[in-house]
């Protein structure tokens, strides 16, 4: 009678994958994900970098177009006026990207140590900003 009950309709028998195809598709599922976020990573500090040596130069240029006078502000020409207001207004984008970013670069760091403190036996190719995962939880066998 149990017979019955080991196959499908079809009378095939159930077959579970081996213990070393499981593992493998999670590491290619984790390796994925740490993909991923290293590349979110790399292209958010890419994105600060370049965004940090322009708001740089736009405070120079401001510096250098606002003079150094205590009364500079009553004798500059409403052009001139006009333009560092327009590089404030930059300046003041420019710097809150700059916040997102930093913000934003952190998270993601985090969700990339957790991806290795959940999964201890994943070892990721690139082990930089993550701390050392804890040896309770996680996938055994899992190395790459």
């Amino acid at each position: 009678m149990f017979q019955r009950f080991l196959g499908d309709r079809n009378g095939r028998k159930f077959k579970a994958r081996s213990a070393d195809r499981d593992a493998e598709t999670d590491l290619a599922r984790l390796t994925s994900i740490f993909d991923s976020i290293d590349e979110v990573i790399r292209s958010a500090e890419a994105e600060l970098s370049g965004l940090t040596r322009r708001v740089d130069d736009a405070l120079a240029r401001a510096s250098v177009t606002g003079g150094n006078d205590s009364d500079e502000y009553l004798t500059r020409d409403a052009v001139d006026e006009h333009y560092l207001d327009r590089l404030d207004s930059e300046i003041s984008r420019g710097q809150r990207r700059l916040q997102e970013l930093s913000t934003n670069i952190a998270h993601f760091k985090f969700l990339k140590a957790t991806v290795v403190s959940r999964f201890p036996g994943f070892r990721p190719s690139s082990q930089s900003d993550v701390a050392p995962p804890p040896s309770k939880f996680g996938l055994a066998g899992l190395s790459k």
